[in-house]
């Protein structure tokens, strides 16, 4: 039987890693994986993950694509976790986070392959898509984002559900947990939130801010559970999916769940309105999401956000 490739479009981002680290942990090997990366060597996931093929992709230009179907040929699964996630530097660059976040070159690149338009695209969008004036998004709520990076993901999402026909776009809340394989310079929430309370120091988090941040590990498990269930079932999925995780809290909520593990002193967080800070973009207030169709669709219960920190923070302190 000959394996399932898959490749993971941006591999070196922090969900690109903890993907690939999961598909290293599956026994038996069914898929063959490969990885592509932009501006960061692959050597430690490499060595890390020795049976991955790594190949350097330009998203902006498609530069990179065409010795990935010479070497690895058309892939069975593709998940593009590449993007331009930053709002602020979105909001700078607008023309960039167009051509980096709508998958163009991407698509074009699996249309060449003629023969066979059934490369399941799983694609990863934010929650940032909502215009967040209510708690708990659906998935079929308009789409009204506040900002460039929202505006180009809702993009993305429309350029392939009219130009693919077979996807699953995840709408991702905050991702957290453990640091990757090869650490990635962007700093992590809750390792954030744990290293500024244990100075002792009083910091300011939003109180009026919510999100449902969802576990690395279970973004992993969505991903390898959507290809199993394609795999098996054998028809064209078009599938958008809200992937937060159980709990709808604001930024004071997560660093008090911090302070309560690690027993930091809890008066150290200052509740400040988000409105008392320019970011240099708009954020949305509330882009809690309903996540009743992804428990639904693949009978998965996501993990409560304490447990998830703790899982965490027992990871950084074993490392």
């Amino acid at each position: 039987m000959s394996k399932t490739k898959v490749l993971v479009v941006g591999g070196t981002g922090y969900l690109g890693q903890h993907l690939l680290q999961g598909f290293s942990e599956i026994q038996g090997t069914p898929y063959d994986v490969a990885f592509t990366y932009n501006s960061f060597p692959p050597q430690p996931l490499l060595d890390a993950f020795p049976h991955s093929l790594a190949f350097h992709v330009d998203l902006k230009t498609g530069l990179g694509f065409d010795s990935i179907s010479h070497q690895f040929g058309q892939p069975d699964v593709l998940v593009n976790c590449a993007a331009l996630s930053v709002p602020r530097a979105c909001e700078k660059d607008p023309a960039a986070a167009t051509s980096i976040n709508v998958p163009t070159s991407l698509v074009q690149w699996l249309s060449s392959f003629t023969q066979n338009q059934n490369t399941l695209l799983i694609h990863l969008s934010t929650d940032q898509v909502y215009e967040g004036v209510k708690s708990f998004y659906k998935e079929e709520d308009e789409a009204v984002p506040v900002n460039v990076y929202g505006q180009s993901k809702v993009a993305a999402e429309q350029f392939i559900s009219e130009k693919w026909p077979n996807f699953a776009i995840l709408r991702s809340s905050i991702i957290y947990g453990p640091q990757t394989v090869s650490p990635v310079p962007k700093s992590l929430p809750v390792q954030w939130m744990d290293g500024v309370l244990s100075k002792g120091d009083k910091v300011e988090f939003f109180y009026d801010e919510y999100r449902c941040p969802v576990y690395v590990k279970d973004i992993v498990t969505i991903i390898l559970t959507l290809i199993d269930k394609w795999l098996s079932e054998g028809k064209k999925m078009q599938l958008l999916l809200n992937v937060g995780g159980p709990d709808r809290i604001s930024r004071v909520q997560m660093a008090e769940t911090v302070a309560q593990i690690k027993g930091y002193d809890s008066s150290l967080i200052k509740s400040v309105s988000a409105s008392t800070v320019d970011r240099g973009v708009m954020s949305p207030a509330d882009i809690s999401m309903d996540i009743t169709k992804l428990v639904q669709t693949l009978n998965f219960s996501p993990t409560p956000f304490k447990d998830g920190v703790t899982l965490t923070l027992a990871s950084e302190a074993n490392s």
